[in-house]
C-alpha cells in the first residue's frame, strides 16, 4: 500500500513538460562511495554551463544526472521523490511514465543505499548508451564512438582514491577515447555527504563547475587540486583554533605542496608562525609574499582589528617587525 501511495505522489509531482528542452548531449557518471556514503555526479559536454542543468545531488537523498534533450525537472523532482521514500528505480520509473519526451531523455539516479537506475531513450543521438555497475552508472549520448561508456566504467572501477578521484578518472577516460563528437566546452562535479546534517553548506563536500573552457576536464583536474589545497588550509586554521601548531603547519605544508606558487597559502602559514612565536621562520616567507604584491603589507596592518595579531603593544610591535621586511 505504501508503495502505491508513494507512486501516486510521484505522479502528482512529475507533471509532464511541454516540448523538448535544451539539447545537452554529453557523458556523465553518478555514483555512491560505499566506504564513505558520499554520492556524486560528474559531467562534460560541448554545451555552455552544463553543470547548471545536468548535475543534481542532495545529502541523505541521492544524486542525479539528466541529459540528452534534457528536462532539468528530473533533477529536483527526482530528489524530492527519493526524499519521500522511493528508491532510485521507483523515482526514475515514475518520472519517465509521465514524460512524453522519454525517448529522447537520458537520465541516471543513485540513492543512499547505492541502488542505481538509468534510462537511455530509444531516440537519443548515437553513439548513446549507459552501463549500470555496483553503486554507479555511466551514460553518454552523441559520442564519437561506442568506446566511451565502457572506458568510463573501467576507469571508475579500477581507480583508487576517493570519490572525486574516481569520478575524475571516468571523465578523463571518456575523453581519451573520443568523447563528445562535437568536442569540449564545460564540465562539472558535485559530491555530497551520505547523511544530511540539515546544513546544506556543510553537507556539500565539493562543487566544481567549468562553464566555458577549451579543455574543461583538464581545468577541472586543476581545480580539484586547488580545492584539496584549501581543504588543508581550512584544516590548518582549525588546528590553530585548537592551539595545535604542529598539526596546523603540517596542513599548511600540504597545501603549499599542492599550490607551490600560491602566495595566499604561503602568507597565512607565515601569519601562523609569526603569531605562534616563530617569527624568524615567518619573516623569509613574508618577504617573498610582499615582493609578489605589496597589498599583502597593507593586509597585514589590518590583522590587528579582528585580533589575528593581538591588539596589544607586543602585537603592534610584532606587526611592525613583519611589515618592515617589505621596506
Amino acid at each position: 500500500m505504501r508503495r502505491i501511495f508513494l507512486f501516486l505522489i510521484a505522479m502528482a509531482i512529475a507533471l509532464p513538460t511541454a516540448g523538448v528542452d535544451r539539447p545537452v548531449h554529453t557523458y556523465s557518471i553518478v555514483a555512491r562511495d560505499a566506504a564513505t556514503g558520499q554520492m556524486g555526479v560528474a559531467v562534460q559536454s560541448h554545451w555552455f554551463s552544463v553543470g547548471s542543468i545536468v548535475t543534481w545531488a542532495e545529502a541523505g537523498v541521492g544524486a542525479i544526472a539528466t541529459q540528452s534533450f534534457v528536462d532539468p525537472a528530473y533533477g529536483p523532482r527526482g530528489l524530492e521523490l527519493m526524499k519521500s521514500g522511493l528508491s532510485a528505480d521507483q523515482a526514475l520509473t515514475a518520472l519517465l511514465k509521465v514524460d512524453d519526451g522519454r525517448d529522447v531523455r537520458q537520465v541516471a539516479f543513485v540513492d543512499t543505499s547505492g541502488t542505481v537506475a538509468a534510462h537511455t531513450g530509444a531516440k537519443c543521438i548515437e553513439s548513446a548508451g549507459h552501463h549500470v555497475g555496483d553503486g554507479y552508472s555511466v551514460q553518454a549520448n552523441m559520442m564519437l564512438n561506442d568506446k566511451v561508456v565502457p572506458a568510463m566504467a573501467k576507469a571508475y572501477e579500477s581507480t583508487e582514491g576517493d570519490l572525486a578521484d574516481r569520478l575524475m578518472a571516468a571523465l578523463e577516460a571518456a575523453q581519451s577515447v573520443g568523447g563528445d563528437i562535437r568536442g569540449k566546452q564545460s564540465a562539472a562535479m558535485i559530491i555530497v555527504k551520505g547523511e544530511s546534517t540539515g546544513r546544506s553548506w556543510a553537507d556539500r563536500v565539493l562543487e566544481l563547475r567549468i562553464e566555458d573552457h577549451p579543455t574543461p576536464i583538464a581545468e577541472m583536474r586543476r581545480l580539484l587540486r586547488v580545492h584539496r589545497a584549501y581543504e588543508h588550509m581550512n584544516a590548518g586554521d582549525l588546528a590553530v583554533e585548537q592551539d595545535d601548531l604542529k598539526l596546523a603547519m603540517a596542513e599548511y605544508g600540504k597545501a603549499a605542496e599542492l599550490l607551490r606558487d600560491n602566495v595566499e597559502v604561503q602568507y597565512w602559514a607565515a601569519v601562523t608562525l609569526a603569531t605562534s612565536g616563530k617569527l624568524d621562520e615567518a619573516l623569509p616567507i613574508f618577504r617573498t609574499v610582499f615582493a609578489a604584491d605589496p597589498n599583502w603589507v597593507e593586509l597585514t596592518r589590518r590583522l590587528v582589528k579582528p585580533g589575528i595579531v593581538p591588539d596589544t603593544p607586543e602585537g603592534h610591535a610584532l606587526m611592525e617587525q613583519i611589515v618592515a621586511v617589505a621596506e
